[in-house]
């Protein structure tokens, strides 16, 4: 009886576990912390004792606003979330957990996020909850009813990178306005290659994702621009007008190589416009951004 009642608290906590994991969601918001965490270290003067608390607070600080914007918008999309095979097994629509409990988890969730960050900086606390504001405020409920929420949307989804360097500043200027520019462009191949791969699902709900409302041309082309324009707001650092965020020639012909590496998937959506060449350029995105922020990282640190 006792191994019996500790195999069901094991499996318990586990599920428990999961379905936080599931309505936080923890991949994107290790990603997005990620995105903090890099800004931060672009920022920092002089990375010491020091910084590794603070790099620790706005690592979970960053967690905590993730998540509960993503609970929250959970909350809000319940029923839509019924109607998409994505998203139909996430904890509410699948009745494993109630309104009441995730809205209670998003809003100690937010408490923590907002304290923490607080405690940082005041402008690190005041960009986090008009991130948390505008994702579940103006993004979620503009998403069924036009497709100007992915740009609304890439507002909140531009904030982390920046808020990475205002942690470490407790500034606002040239450097954090690069970073949110370059974050603001991703967002649109990003999300757009998204909605066109998962196009059909996202119609169940009445998901308005693509700038045309349609898999043409028209949405391809807008998204071989946008991957254009990311590659021309990444390459600005090189240029010396952005204080002291600064690109080497070495790292800016790398950064280069990437945007140039991301177009040629936007270009083969654009040729074929099908769904494995949208999830190609989805993937190729992720990669993109990930590794822009390793090599602006490590040619600070290593020049």
């Amino acid at each position: 009886m006792k191994a019996l009642n500790a195999t069901q608290n094991t499996l318990s906590l586990k599920s428990i576990f999961t379905d936080f994991k599931e309505i936080t969601k923890a991949g994107l918001a290790v990603s997005v912390v990620f995105s903090s965490l890099a800004g931060y270290l672009l920022g920092v003067f002089d990375f010491n004792a020091s910084s590794w608390t603070t790099l620790i607070m706005l690592a979970i600080g960053g967690y905590c606003m993730v998540g509960a914007s993503n609970a929250f918008n959970q909350i809000i999309e319940k029923d839509l979330d019924k109607l998409m095979d994505r998203t139909k097994n996430r904890p509410i629509p699948a009745e494993r957990m109630s309104t009441t409990t995730a809205f209670i988890i998003a809003c100690v969730l937010t408490a923590i996020g907002l304290t923490i960050l607080y405690n940082i900086n005041p402008k690190t606390a005041m960009f986090g909850a008009v991130s948390i504001f505008l994702y579940t405020s103006a993004y979620t409920p503009l998403k069924t009813v036009t497709s100007l929420s992915v740009f609304v949307g890439a507002i909140p989804g531009a904030i982390p990178f920046m808020l990475g360097w205002v942690a470490a500043t407790d500034d606002f200027g040239i450097e954090a306005g690069t970073l949110f520019l370059i974050q603001f462009f991703w967002q649109f191949p990003h999300f757009w290659s998204i909605g066109w791969f998962l196009y059909e699902d996202y119609e169940k709900a009445g998901f308005f994702m693509l700038p045309t409302g349609k898999k043409d041309k028209t949405t391809a082309l807008q998204t071989i621009l946008y991957t254009v324009w990311l590659t021309g707001a990444s390459l600005l650092p090189a240029l010396g007008y952005t204080g002291r965020l600064y690109l080497t020639p070495i790292a800016a012909i790398i950064v280069l190589l990437l945007g140039i590496w991301m177009l040629v998937y936007a270009v083969k959506l654009y040729n074929s416009r099908t769904a494995k060449a949208a999830k190609t350029l989805m993937l190729v995105s992720v990669s993109y951004i990930t590794l822009l922020q390793i090599v602006y990282i490590l040619d600070k640190f290593l020049r």
